[in-house]
């Protein structure tokens, strides 16, 4: 047979394998695609996975390298994983070595065993005990025998350290040959324990009918469960996972944002006694390989994560859940520009298991899916236990004056809630002091100097910033247009709202939660723990608030500027608003107490208000739908969006003319139907100093457009004007600008 000649995805964003040698001294048995290799590119060490083992080359041999070293004995991942990932990469017309990478944590891409953390234990060893003679004039000695006599599985020395025993006390044991130390899994227990720690709920009705659909099925399912907010869905997951658990199976949940990992953690500990990891970008890198191996090697039940857990390999998987599905977080915006609720769900085929997506408000697309049949439509139509919906009305504020962004019917609201000793939750997407920064005497407004944005005015400390660049400079003391140095704030943020809050009601706890309240490590949890202590108390915030969230004492949310979701650019904007108004309102009366919910907007007139404050979040996906239909929008059409920016626009609209010639002449000549949309400047064209252009490809089917695609794509990387530019392919993008 001829040298073994290894095809190898590396971590690059060129979507093709690059040819080496076998390294020297390796045979060809104890080769296996899938395994780690590190090899020479250029002049760096790339670590690569083997995707295919031949022995034949395009490129000469004498011209091939050898892979310098073999990192694994085994493949790294499962092969539905493996399976996944080259579907993965195939779909977002991306780079297999890349999307193998994005699967990793970064401490198995950059070459590290794969072994996890063990943690070192001390144990007694047999005919050891207190009154031995080789320890009798050593009481320390005496003492550390007696306590590990009373724990035969071992003890850390962490916990030796609470009877103040020193480590030079146990080496002296060891050498005495009385004690030993051994390494363990820190999710290893050494003694059989029940499968709960609490007792599930009494599941009503709908509750029990959905349990009993998603229990009755075997195999591949995927369910939509559809329930308003405070029905009981996370019960239903809860209920779910443990027949997952009892039938040796793990499950695999996640979540939109790493804000709610504390809560759903401690949940799912309060409720089980199994091992229980998660996995999120605030983990350091150790921790995250840590509990990934954790999952591949099958020692905990339940893996808790964002986004990219989808990748997270199970040894032995039985059910995947994803809460909130609707939700923007689980599509990546740069890179591998993946959607993880739709590759969830082409894991669970894979997996050959259940998967639930839960929504109080579903995604139109996964609506679709559930009215052709591909899923299975499960809905939760009232709040558990004696909670009722929330009222919601319109609030007209034409003519009004606000102040902090605050109406005066709405501030009467507040204090009448705050004066029965309930919570109340002031809801603003708008974090900072105020959005703009305007000259009163000639209308100058503060603009950000890298993009086509206003800077937005921050008070603690003072600055400006924009918040789509992050640039931030000092506040203007004077006007550069007329040295005016009457500067106003326009416009109210959640800071604003806060201090006027303050101003307004003296005697009750402010709480304002935003990116920049919570920036800091423990933040969250410690403004959300004064919140769950009980007392009255306002919550400012911004859409960190929206969802997850479970607040007994809040009676009213008041929703102080609705008006921006009624006008977008987007054509998936009233879905978004109307998810957005429906999960805040969700917060309000989810214990014994009656919600309202007041929502202050300027068009209390405009249709989709009133279907959504008479009729709910329903009617609205019901219309959209159909508005989609005929407009033959997502999801009855596919999209991708090709992007390119540059610091000289001529760059980027000479790129995208070439890639939009290159696209019609492949139609013509593979008599595809797709079409081309522009290419036309983005809604913002200038960001961070560089300017942008996007080129629209939709199709009736997805098979045409991918197919047009794949052609196109090797095109443009050979294009001179590709070099010149940045530029990326976004499929089914949920984000127009």
């Amino acid at each position: 047979m001829s040298e073994v000649i290894l095809q190898v995805a590396l971590p690059s964003p060129l979507r093709r394998l690059f040819d080496y040698r076998a390294p020297r001294g390796i045979a060809s048995e104890g080769l296996r695609p899938g395994v780690r290799v590190r090899v020479p590119f250029g002049r760096r060490q790339l670590v690569g996975f083997v995707a295919a083992i031949t022995d034949q080359s395009t490129i000469p041999r004498d011209k091939l390298k050898a892979a310098s070293e073999v990192l694994d004995i085994e493949p790294i991942l499962p092969d539905t994983l493996w399976q996944l990932c080259r579907w993965t990469a195939n779909y977002y017309q991306h780079s297999l070595g890349d999307t193998l990478s994005c699967a990793l944590p970064t401490l198995l891409r950059q070459g590290e065993p794969a072994l996890a953390r063990q943690q070192l234990l001390w144990q007694l060893l047999p005919g050891a005990y207190p009154e031995h003679p080789a320890i009798s004039r050593a009481p320390r000695q005496k003492q550390a025998v007696q306590i590990l006599g009373q724990h035969p599985h071992g003890l850390s020395h962490a916990l030796l350290g609470q009877w103040g025993l020193q480590r030079d006390t146990l080496d002296t044991l060891e050498k005495k040959g009385l004690v030993q130390q051994i390494r363990q899994s820190p999710h290893h227990s050494n003694e059989p324990l029940p499968l709960l720690r609490e007792a599930p709920l009494t599941a009503n009705a709908e509750q029990q009918a959905a349990l009993d659909a998603i229990i009755a099925s075997k195999g591949f399912t995927c369910w939509l469960l559809e329930g308003v907010t405070g029905s009981g869905k996370t019960e239903v997951y809860l209920q779910a996972i443990e027949h997952c658990l009892r039938h040796g199976k793990q499950a695999l949940v996640l979540i939109p944002e790493i804000g709610l990992t504390p809560q759903t953690l401690e949940r799912f500990r309060q409720r089980f006694s199994v091992p229980v990891v998660i996995l999120h970008s605030g983990l350091n890198d150790r921790e995250r390989m840590d509990a990934w191996l954790a999952a591949r090697n099958g020692e905990v039940g339940i893996v808790i994560g964002t986004r990219s857990a989808v990748f997270t390999p199970l040894a032995n998987p039985g059910l995947v859940i994803i809460d909130e599905e609707h939700d923007l977080s689980y599509k990546q915006q740069d890179g591998l520009r993946y959607n993880a609720r739709d590759l969830a769900v082409y894991r669970a085929r894979l997996d050959n298991c259940g998967i639930i997506l839960g929504s109080a408000t579903p995604a139109l697309e996964s609506l679709h899916n559930a009215d052709t049949g591909r899923y299975q439509h499960l809905r939760l139509q009232q709040r558990a236990g004696d909670a009722q919906p929330p009222q919601m009305h319109c609030l007209d504020i034409r003519s009004r004056p606000l102040q902090g962004g605050l109406s005066q019917p709405m501030l009467q609201a507040i204090g009448e809630h705050l004066g029965k000793g309930n919570q109340v939750l002031v809801f603003l997407n708008r974090r900072g002091f105020a959005p703009t920064l305007m000259c009163h005497d000639c209308g100058w407004i503060a603009e950000c100097s890298r993009c086509d944005a206003r800077m937005t005015v921050h008070q603690s400390p003072t600055y400006l910033q924009c918040h789509h660049c992050d640039s931030q400079r000092p506040l203007d003391r004077h006007c550069p247009k007329c040295n005016s140095e009457d500067l106003r704030p326009v416009g109210a943020g959640t800071e604003r709202s806060e201090e006027h809050l303050k101003q307004c009601f003296p005697h009750t706890p402010v709480v304002r939660i935003d990116r920049d309240s919570t920036s800091r490590k423990q933040a969250m949890q410690q403004l959300l723990k004064q919140v769950h202590a009980g007392g009255p108390c306002l919550l400012v915030g911004t859409q960190m608030l929206a969802k997850g969230h479970h607040f007994p004492n809040v009676t009213l949310v008041a929703i102080l500027d609705a008006d921006g979701g009624l006008f977008s650019a987007d054509f998936r904007g009233p879905e978004r608003m109307a998810q957005l108004i429906t999960q805040v309102a969700g917060r309000a009366g989810r214990a014994d107490k009656p919600g309202q919910v007041l929502i202050q907007t300027h068009m209390a007139d405009h249709p989709l208000l009133l279907d959504l404050t008479e009729q709910g979040y329903a009617a609205i996906a019901h219309s959209e739908l159909a508005a989609r239909r005929s407009a033959n929008l997502p999801p009855f059409s596919f999209m991708a969006l090709l992007r390119a920016e540059s610091t000289a626009p001529e760059q980027v609209n000479s790129f995208l003319e070439q890639a939009s010639v290159s696209a019609e002449n492949l139609q013509a000549s593979q008599q595809l139907s797709v079409e081309l949309l522009g290419p036309v400047p983005s809604p913002m064209e200038r960001r961070a100093g560089r300017y942008r252009a996007q080129l629209l490809l939709q199709a009736n089917q997805r098979a045409p457009l991918h197919n047009l695609l794949h052609q196109l794509l090797p095109l443009l990387e050979q294009a001179p004007q590709g070099r010149k530019v940045r530029w990326s392919l976004d499929i089914d993008p949920l984000d127009m600008f």
